[in-house]
């Protein structure tokens, strides 16, 4: 392949019949060699009121340096993220799905207007990643997904700490088992500087799983936010993009059911976040690939867990990182025999061969167990279908020393409302919390950690569960099942349940069950008023969950 054919798309620009746009690019500083370069657009999440992106138009600028030096031209351009944190229990948490179908839509809308030939997205927060990989399939442009980092942990009184240990603190205080006081020392120093949340919550799920997808080079996902390395990688990621425009290399050729497939077991393996879920059928859908909650139950079945991250355990990626890296993960999860080797990555070879002299796991550590001896036989997600969720539920059960679990309905409207009433001891041992009218159509279906918290403490933790049409922050511990479809709003069964009603699930047999005739039940109303207009596109588009929250005209292409 020739130097002017890497431009294979902006050469329409820069040697197109309009010579007049060329006015733009002579104002810019190129220089007459420049016209026959490939222009790379640089997908970034700039939010500096967020820990997670602060630093990513630093990334940005040295991703443009790595492009310039590899004979390449480096476009940053922006989109349009939210912080999943900041905005968790407030009316802003509705915007957090939302933005990853924006953010697909603004770097499909800049790198084809624009005529890029490739495009690099930086994944700095959870719904960057995603967002990314859904562009890169949309467009088959060339391309690749840059990780931020993960932040360094905090410190309380000598032992380390996490996102995980904020929210849990300050569940506490709000039940009376912890001092309002120490619940505040932890929220103050459990975030100490830039870089996503450090446990398996849905930023560090999606940037392993993107990389045993093959969209992302070896070890960004466990290369910490301030580490020097974080900075030459970045540096390195022009020459790795040439490398794909040279041997036309597409997201296509590397999203396959094989991959995918690769991607949901490393999820399961490292219990990971069900929001990853989520995203895996959303990337499968702008790939074109059948890839359904069928095939991710099939894997969850089947997979171990392998890692102690939080929040079912203790471990950080900046744990991960010391011990040896996400390619070492990957090498040791191959030895179950479940990933695909074969698949092509963004490196040009092989995920096989991206692993081949990857470091073994030194034993024994806290972190990751060996394949003989895993902390689980079977994932902490699994997939039910039943009366209550025809289309499928998606669960997330670390807390509980069985499958099955049997219990009785306490119906609420919000994550407050769950909060408040287990600060009254008003849910007790057996109850099913059920949130309902609050999925994707209703209200873009916001995470609901505030209650998943509220359950996790040590009265109720492995005693109750919750079931919801929305989704729950990956932060979250305890038994959860959320992605409930259809949603109440669209007339799910979810919508018909009432207080009393007995509910059981059984996570290995697939089911879950209310015992009441709910199609002779009128539904409960549930009301939909969209309070921004962000949030009214999304909701006259949007697919319900088992498709992934893609647009509709996605889910309906063949």
């Amino acid at each position: 392949m020739t130097e002017h054919s890497l431009n294979w798309n902006s050469r329409n620009l820069t040697h197109g019949w309009q010579r007049g746009v060329n006015a733009f690019f002579w104002g810019l500083g190129f220089k007459e060699e420049d016209f026959n370069k490939a222009q790379i657009g640089i997908g970034t999440p700039l939010l500096d009121g967020n820990i997670c992106n602060v630093h990513a138009h630093e990334l940005a600028r040295l991703i443009a340096q790595g492009c310039k030096d590899a004979g390449l031209i480096g476009f940053p351009f922006g989109v349009s993220p939210v912080s999943d944190n900041i905005t968790q229990g407030n009316v802003g948490g509705a915007a957090s799905l939302c933005s990853r179908n924006l953010m697909t839509n603004g770097a499909e809308m800049i790198c084809t207007s624009h005529c890029y030939d490739a495009l690099i997205g930086l994944h700095h927060c959870d719904k960057n990643g995603p967002a990314f990989a859904m562009a890169l399939a949309r467009t088959n442009y060339p391309g690749l997904i840059v990780n931020g980092g993960s932040i360094m942990p905090g410190c309380h009184k000598g032992k380390p700490t996490t996102i995980y240990d904020v929210y849990d603190s300050a569940a506490r205080a709000n039940q009376g088992t912890m001092s309002f006081e120490e619940s505040e020392q932890i929220i103050r120093t459990a975030c100490p500087g830039p870089g996503g949340c450090g446990i398996a919550a849905s930023f560090n799920t999606m940037g392993i799983a993107l990389e045993a997808m093959g969209l992302s080079l070896p070890d960004t996902s466990s290369m910490p936010a301030i580490e020097a390395g974080k900075r030459s990688e970045c540096l390195r990621v022009g020459q790795a993009v040439r490398n794909l425009l040279e041997k036309n290399i597409r997201p296509r050729d590397i999203i396959t059911k094989q991959s995918l497939t690769n991607a949901m077991t490393v999820i399961a393996a490292i219990g990971g976040s069900t929001n990853g879920v989520l995203h895996m059928l959303a990337i499968a859908r702008e790939a074109g690939v059948d890839f359904t909650l069928r095939d991710v139950q099939a894997v969850c079945r089947r997979t171990p867990v392998l890692c102690n991250f939080a929040p079912r355990g203790k471990g950080t990626m900046v744990d991960l990182h010391r011990l040896g890296g996400t390619t070492m993960l990957l090498r040791h999860i191959q030895k179950t025999g479940l990933l695909d080797g074969s698949c092509i990555t963004v490196t040009g070879q092989t995920l096989a061969e991206n692993l081949a002299d990857a470091a073994e796991v030194p034993f024994p550590n806290d972190l990751i167990a060996p394949v003989e001896a895993p902390f689980k036989e079977y994932a902490d997600i699994q997939i039910c279908f039943g009366n209550l969720s025809p289309h499928g539920m998606v669960f997330k059960v670390s807390s509980l020393d069985e499958p099955q679990f049997k219990g009785r309905a306490i119906c609420f409207n919000d994550s407050k409302g769950v909060s408040d009433a287990a600060a009254a001891g008003l849910i007790r041992p057996g109850h099913i919390v059920v949130i309902r009218g609050v999925g994707p159509v209703a209200l873009g279906m916001p995470e609901m950690h505030v209650a998943s918290a509220a359950l996790a403490v040590p009265e109720l933790y492995g005693k109750v569960a919750l079931i919801s049409d929305t989704r729950v922050s990956g932060v979250s511990g305890g038994a959860v099942g959320v992605h409930c479809s259809p949603e109440a709003a669209v007339g799910g069964p979810i919508a018909a349940v009432q207080d009393g009603d007995e509910i059981e699930f059984d996570l290995l047999a697939g089911t879950i069950h209310v015992n009441a005739d709910l199609d002779s039940r009128p539904r409960a109303p549930v009301s939909v008023s969209h309070p921004f207009g962000y949030l009214a596109d999304f909701a006259a588009t949007v697919t319900q969950a088992h498709e992934g929250c893609v647009p509709r005209w996605v889910a309906d292409k063949k």
